[in-house]
């Protein structure tokens, strides 16, 4: 604006200066001698040419002053409206070195990677399983599926194939029927469920060389926080080396047997409940070299392979099956399998601290809840159901004890190892009736009998 102003002046003083130049330059024009002489015809006109110019700068130069004046006045406004201006802001100040370690770690804690394994065979209802896996993960890329199929069934194959792009499909290579000794000739199923395992696994962990990985089988159905759950507890497996997996599944989840307005409960457990489960490739490492040919779950539940570790699992289950077909003939479903409770509560486990669930801090508070409970017999149980407030124990003495207090209670009653589904050092906790029952040994007790098995 100032320079339009210069501008101005400049052009302003050039024309007077010209203007001035004119009246020189008429005034002293050859032929204008001093002194009186005889005017020339038309020499009377000059004077009134003379002040005709002068008037018509005169006007000249009130316009350019007006204009002058003008722009001025624009030139104030323009200042007006102008915002002032916003110092720069100081440079930040670096973070220290530790501050943005810390930083990176987050970030990549959570971009952290997370296949979940479909394992697949005959079944076309595998639909329902990949429909609430693809419905509820929150993210295609943390959380990417690979369905894994057994059994070359093509109506199977066709229902992973119109997923398209969104599941990677695998087949396993090797249909024909496993050598095993001919007494288990009616097994061949469980062998050949045992080599799909060690074939999908390996392809996770050796080819596509994930870290972890969640085994689901196609007639699982995941409840809402499914990822969510498995997303919290990733951490703690590999923090607490006593954890061995984590599981979705909760073999004693029938409705009224857990407390739906606790969804967020969750348990160690000494008993590997499988169906939805979580593994570190660590884990994978140590148990392929030597799979078992057969009956992969009831090998993962012996000694040798647990070594003292144990499992996190939920109150309520964050799995359910609709599988009755399979090659177990629907053993265990229409008794306990088909009533297990799917949870429909969303949990936030990432917000949640779940360091209370590490062997030390776990142990303390939950066997000092359970021997502080009140000890009670079955028949009290029965007659006093929700008379008296808070948790009670009911104690078993051995095997045969142990049995027909969980068959009292409704509990699935097998052993595997020794150990009871659900148990954490011998102890299974449900409710009963709308209240917590602890079924446990004595406080002194010495660890599991594989003879009860």
């Amino acid at each position: 604006m100032l320079k339009k102003s210069s501008l101005a002046l400049l052009g302003a003083a050039l024309f007077l200066a010209w203007n001035g130049l004119l009246l020189l330059f008429l005034w002293g024009r050859p032929g204008a001698a001093p002194g009186p002489a005889p005017a020339p015809p038309g020499s009377r006109l000059l004077p009134a040419q003379l002040l005709q110019l002068a008037q018509d700068a005169e006007a000249e130069l009130q316009l350019q002053r007006e204009l002058l004046l003008q722009i001025q006045r624009l030139g104030r406004l323009q200042r007006q409206k102008t915002p002032p201006k916003v110092p720069e802001a100081p440079p930040k100040t670096p973070e220290p070195p530790q501050k943005e370690q810390q930083q990176e770690e987050e970030e990549e804690e959570e971009e952290v990677v997370i296949p979940v394994l479909v394992l697949a065979c005959d079944r076309s209802s595998v639909r329902r399983c990949l429909d609430k896996i693809l419905r509820y993960r929150p993210s295609a890329r943390r959380f990417p599926v690979i369905v894994s199929q057994d059994c070359g069934h093509a109506e199977t194959a066709a229902v992973i194939a119109s997923y398209g792009a969104a599941v990677a499909h695998i087949r396993q290579p090797e249909l024909g029927d496993v050598a095993a000794p001919p007494e288990h000739r009616k097994f061949q199923g469980y062998y050949r469920i045992a080599r799909h395992y060690r074939w999908a696994l390996g392809q996770v962990f050796r080819t596509f060389r994930h870290r972890a990985a969640i085994v689901v089988e196609d007639d699982l159905e995941v409840a809402p926080d499914f990822f969510e759950y498995f997303q919290a507890v990733l951490p703690l497996l590999r923090e607490d080396r006593s954890l061995w997996c984590a599981s979705a599944w909760n073999d004693n989840g029938r409705e009224g047997l857990v407390d739906p307005a606790r969804p967020e409960l969750l348990y160690r457990t000494d008993f590997f409940p499988g169906l939805g489960w979580l593994l570190l490739a660590e884990l994978w490492d140590e148990l392929e070299p030597k799979w078992p040919p057969a009956f992969w779950d009831d090998w993962m539940r012996r000694p040798e392979q647990r070594r003292g570790r144990a499992c996190v699992r939920p109150e309520v289950s964050r799995t359910m099956t609709f599988g009755r077909k399979g090659v177990s003939h629907g053993q265990f479903y229409d008794q306990y399998l088909k009533f297990i409770k799917l949870n429909d509560r969303f949990v936030p486990f990432t917000r949640m601290d779940l360091s209370y669930l590490k062997k030390d801090e776990y142990e303390r508070a939950f066997l000092r809840q359970v021997y502080s409970a009140p000890e009670v017999r079955l028949e009290e149980l029965r007659e006093d159901a929700g008379r008296r407030p808070g948790p009670v124990r009911l104690q078993y003495r051995g095997r045969d004890s142990f049995k027909a207090s969980a068959k009292a209670l409704g509990l699935m009653d097998d052993l595997k190892s020794g150990v009871p589904r659900g148990g954490y050092r011998g102890v299974v906790s449900v409710v009963c009736r709308g209240r917590r029952v602890f079924l446990a040994p004595p406080a002194d007790w010495a660890g599991y009998d594989p003879s009860w098995s």
